[in-house]
């Protein structure tokens, strides 16, 4: 598309505004979507290059994707997003993962391992650091509260036992989960964390509060110690 040329330069029906009261926000594609968002773009270019330039900015995420990953010096970099546009497109990405989550609220019950790392995947599956949280249940399987409890660069040997089980005494929680992410996408436990795994387990064991699971987030993959039988290796 020639960048200077101008939405009203396009037909009615092609035009991302009128399309979208048409037909509707699902006949637009990201670009044009990010289009009717922005408003307008740069002396230069019209709207929609501008989205596809969003689109396109991130050297790794390319696509929507992206906006959960640009920083509000990248996004600014672009021709025609200032400071306003760059903490809302922002703040798009943060609603979409707001919403994919919200879809769960109704239903926070977890009965098995799939079911928690669905609700956590789209919070986790892009951090580019490792974040640890300890989840609490009571005994109808209902999250009672989550509290992270390590970020960045793991080192687990200064995750505290003690911290987690005092979180879940306040809550009365029947049993813990932990999980945490792999910002590689590979699940895989590592020697580390199944001597996490060893330790908060046996902290549990000594306050009869069972360590139930311990969940590691990968890249729309994740690994279950207690699926795979590790947490008995751990007693």
């Amino acid at each position: 598309m020639n960048s200077n040329f101008t939405m009203r330069d396009m037909a009615v029906t092609e035009r991302p505004y009128e399309k979208c009261q048409q037909s509707g926000p699902s006949a637009l594609n990201d670009a044009e979507l990010l289009a009717v968002i922005l408003r307008s773009g740069s002396r230069k270019e019209n709207a929609l290059v501008t989205a596809q330039r969003i689109l396109n900015r991130h050297s790794v995420h390319k696509g929507l994707v992206g906006l959960k990953h640009l920083t509000l010096e990248e996004l600014m970099s672009i021709d025609g997003i200032g400071h306003v546009k760059a903490i809302q497109m922002q703040c798009i990405g943060e609603l979409s993962r707001r919403i994919a989550e919200a879809e769960y609220k109704p239903f926070l019950t977890f009965g098995n391992p799939q079911s928690i790392a669905d609700y956590f995947m789209e919070r986790t599956k892009y951090l580019d650091k490792e974040r640890v949280y300890s989840l609490l249940f009571d005994s109808r399987h209902c999250l009672l509260g989550e509290n992270c409890i390590s970020e960045g660069t793991i080192d687990h040997a200064v995750i505290s036992p003690r911290d987690i089980f005092i979180d879940a005494l306040s809550y009365h929680a029947a049993y813990v989960v932990l999980l945490h992410n792999h910002p590689s996408g590979n699940p895989e436990p590592s020697r580390q964390d199944i001597c996490l795994t060893k330790r908060v387990a046996e902290a549990g064991r000594m306050l009869g509060i069972l360590l139930s699971d311990h969940i590691i987030i990968g890249n729309n993959c994740f690994v279950s110690l207690a699926e795979r039988g590790m947490l008995n290796e751990t007693s």
